[in-house]
């Protein structure tokens, strides 16, 4: 009987690319009051001109602007998009606008939006082995298959691999994340079994706050220098401070995250 490789990925769904951008205000005194004006003015640049073009915009993705409270720089925009090339128009586009030019890019993130299916690659796994298999064997590769339209073409991973723009939900949080790589303290030589039943322990602390907070997690390995990047909605910022602290507390995130800056803002109304 073959044994499943200890450190065997789990397989993903991905969804929409995402763009986060971090800007200063060129202006050497520039307000608060500046930079709402810029948030505003900014979002104006990419505003759909018909309510049919936001309509089929909607279909392929979506751009939000955030005047940042509390940060080292002003505006934040999040670009949702159904490929890189449509991302890079984008950044295009919004670069060769007249507010661009009052603009100093600080930061940014490139991800796409991702579904982690660690139960069922393990579930797959551990089958592979009773029946004297192997992990991405024909039988395996078929039945990840069968099992990865299923969760696709289901509500709940849509709503995690194109997400809405919620409606009542005018504050957002981003912040990157990466799992630890240390001697004695590695996610990724954890079996697959272990790390499926710390993924679903964490997920567990993640929907007590449904309703109360939106979440978008996108996957950045092989993208950027953090493996994935967390963006938070909701109606009250208390409660990113609540569900973070919550999660940290979470066996996964005490023994294995590590987080970069956080960038907290509110969003300026389409």
């Amino acid at each position: 009987m073959t044994t499943p490789p200890i450190a065997h990925p789990p397989e993903t769904l991905e969804g929409w690319y995402v763009l986060h951008q971090i800007f200063r205000s060129r202006a050497a005194k520039a307000g608060r009051a500046d930079a709402n004006g810029l948030a505003k003015r900014a979002r104006a640049t990419l505003a759909p001109s018909s309510s049919a073009r936001k309509k089929a915009a909607l279909r392929t993705g979506w751009s939000c602007f955030a005047r940042l409270i509390g940060s080292k720089s002003d505006l934040m925009a999040i670009h949702f998009r159904d490929s890189v090339d449509e991302l890079a128009r984008v950044q295009d586009s919004f670069a060769a606008s007249a507010v661009a030019k009052e603009l100093e890019l600080s930061y940014s993130f490139l991800s796409v939006t991702e579904a982690g299916l660690y139960h069922i690659t393990a579930e797959l796994a551990r089958a592979a082995s009773a029946r004297g298999g192997a992990v991405g064997d024909a039988e395996y590769a078929r039945a990840l298959a069968e099992r990865a339209t299923a969760e696709r073409e289901s509500a709940h991973i849509r709503r995690r691999l194109y997400p809405e723009l919620p409606a009542d939900m005018p504050y957002v949080c981003f912040y990157p994340m990466s799992k630890r790589r240390d001697e004695g303290q590695n996610w990724y030589t954890l079996s697959l079994d272990e790390r499926s039943r710390l993924m679903y322990a964490h997920g567990l602390t993640g929907r007590r706050y449904a309703g109360k907070v939106q979440q978008v997690i996108s996957g950045a390995i092989g993208l950027d220098a953090w493996e994935w990047g967390v963006t938070l909605f909701g109606r009250d910022p208390l409660d990113f401070k609540k569900l973070v602290t919550d999660m940290r507390f979470d066996e996964v995130s005490a023994k294995y995250a590590l987080f970069g800056d956080f960038y907290v803002g509110r969003l300026i109304e389409p």
